[in-house]
């Protein structure tokens, strides 16, 4: 099993999908969130939705504490818990990050990272069993506020056999 580093955008998107992270368990050895990436999730609260999931995950979420000095080249193009995350991905020789949003996962790419994303990892996840409907994931993503676009909700569809 293998090991990911993860942004807000994806931690905020499964937890809408699917209420909770454990069954990343299934599928990720060690997840890995930065103390940044952290600082952004718990900025809605103590009692907020993904701030609950992590802590009820802590025997495969590795929450890395404290900061580190990020290089400034990631700073000038990305924001915080993007740079955050390749850094730490950079650092610990893990291969994997997922990142919602189109430039991270391209400066990912750039340094060599393997990038997927919320609806990835919920693609993987059917494939696997761990979820019923990818629609209905979708669906509560949406109802969330979480913006996916036709084109996109469409291709993961086909891809989860569900279209």
């Amino acid at each position: 099993m293998r090991e990911i580093v993860i942004n807000t955008g994806p931690v905020i998107a499964l937890v809408a999908a699917t209420g909770s992270l454990n069954w990343l368990s299934a599928m990720y050895r060690r997840v890995w969130v930065p103390h940044e990436v952290m600082a952004e999730i718990s900025a809605g609260g103590p009692s907020n939705p993904e701030v609950t999931a992590l802590y009820a995950a802590l025997n495969f979420v590795n929450l890395l504490n404290p900061a580190v000095a990020l290089p400034l080249p990631l700073l000038h193009e990305l924001d915080l818990g993007e740079a955050s995350v390749i850094h730490t991905a950079i650092q610990n020789g893990i291969s994997t990050v997922a990142i919602d949003e189109k430039t991270g996962r391209r400066i990912a790419r750039l340094h060599g990272l393997k990038v997927t994303g919320s609806l990835g990892i919920l693609i993987k996840a059917k494939e696997q069993g761990l979820i019923d409907n990818l629609s209905d994931c979708i669906t509560r993503m949406r109802s969330h506020g979480i913006w996916i676009s036709t084109v996109l909700i469409q291709q993961t569809l086909t891809a989860a056999g569900e279209s």
